[in-house]
């Protein structure tokens, strides 16, 4: 594997950190501020994972879950576009393709094909996979409206007017569980049947206070510290575009369900800095209550399914662990070298310091991975020598 391929994946790995500085027309539940486009990417995939007994025998759940990482990538070019505003969509549309074509197009050319036709799948809406992908991106917001404790009186006419006449009317014949339920929020006591429905949106409002968890890193921007649920997303993304630097027995796409829910306990539990002071055996005993009230929340087979795959990853002893603990470990060094060390110096980090927690475990799961940052973090910190 060439450096420059590896160059070229981080290049464009290192731009979708733009994401997360866009921001859309939705608020997190508790109305705080508005959700960014990462953010809520990476509520999209659990979206997916959640609602995958819903989902059609011809649908791969993998697929959706990368067309979902991938869907919004454009907005860092041409921004959200809210569906209740008056907009020119031809526009937007022939926008997003120059917008997709330019970032997917910083990947190597394997890549940038496959990813650019994965994002045009979904686009088009006409394959079982992105039929799915695209009912879960019309319904969050729906319920990121209706699930909020004092919802905002606009945002709930925007919500009766989509399920009326909008984008999400069709979820009455596409998914009616879904659209009764929504009803039923806004007041319809007679809108039918459920199922599950209410459980599962029930753990996926809950798993919104991620978005809150602010992490030691920060934005490659410098503008801010990153939050653990956009850091999720990134490091899925970065888990997908670097797969290549994985082992041969090392399963993708469960690295990517991994990483999509092994930060969901720090909603109980807090975020624990690499580099930072911290009782390792009191944060695992906060860690795994919180795990057991998370997953609790769900089905029981959900649960299970679940609560195993955070184990996995907290043991950190299966290739597919490994590699995940790898890219989860390196996303933060690529940007702290980017941004000029990011929060190296208020933690007083050493060389030797990251040799031993990033090193280690990232030259376990991406040996590879670990030759091409290396003496890039060398190279920052002899510069911090000779000031």
């Amino acid at each position: 594997m060439t450096n420059a391929r590896i160059s070229a994946q981080i290049a464009f790995l290192k731009e979708a950190d733009r994401l997360k500085r866009v921001d859309r027309s939705n608020v997190l539940l508790d109305l705080s501020r508005p959700e960014n486009s990462a953010e809520h990417s990476w509520h999209l995939a659990l979206y997916a994972l959640i609602f995958a007994p819903m989902a059609g025998p011809d649908v791969s759940l993998d697929r959706v879950i990368r067309m979902l990482l991938l869907h919004d990538l454009v907005e860092i070019d041409v921004g959200d576009h809210p569906i209740h505003k008056a907009v020119d969509w031809d526009d937007v549309a022939e926008r997003e393709q120059l917008a997709a074509r330019r970032i997917f197009g910083l990947l190597p050319e394997d890549q940038a094909a496959a990813y650019l036709a994965l994002w045009t799948e979904f686009e088009a809406d006409e394959t079982p996979d992105a039929q799915f992908a695209k009912m879960l991106d019309r319904s969050q917001p729906l319920f990121q409206v209706l699930y909020a404790p004092a919802p905002l009186p606009d945002h709930l006419q925007i919500v009766r007017d989509n399920l009326a006449s909008g984008r999400a009317a069709y979820l009455q014949q596409a998914c009616p569980e879904m659209y009764c339920h929504a009803k039923g929020l806004l007041g319809k006591t007679d809108a039918g049947e459920t199922g599950l429905v209410p459980q599962w949106l029930t753990f996926l409002a809950e798993a919104d206070q991620l978005k809150s968890i602010y992490r030691a890193s920060r934005l490659i921007d410098d503008s801010r510290f990153e939050n653990s649920a956009e850091h999720s997303w990134h490091i899925m993304l970065y888990a997908m575009v670097l797969a290549d630097q994985a082992g041969q027995d090392v399963q993708i796409d469960r690295v990517l369900r991994m990483l999509l829910i092994h930060d969901i306990v720090e909603i109980d539990a807090g975020d624990a800095p690499i580099h930072g002071q911290v009782d390792h055996a009191a944060m695992a005993a906060k860690e795994e209550a919180a795990a057991e009230r998370l997953f609790g929340l769900l089905p029981q087979s959900q649960y299970q399914e679940l609560h195993s795959l955070w184990h996995e990853f907290e043991g950190a002893q299966t290739p597919d662990a490994q590699f995940a603990k790898s890219v989860d470990r390196v996303q933060t060094p690529i940007a702290n070298l980017a941004n000029g060390g990011g929060t190296w110096a208020e933690y007083n980090v050493t060389l030797e310091q990251i040799d031993q927690r990033v090193g280690v475990p990232v030259k376990r799961g991406a040996p590879g991975l670990w030759a091409w940052l290396r003496p890039q973090l060398s190279a920052h910190f002899d510069t911090l020598q000779t000031a």
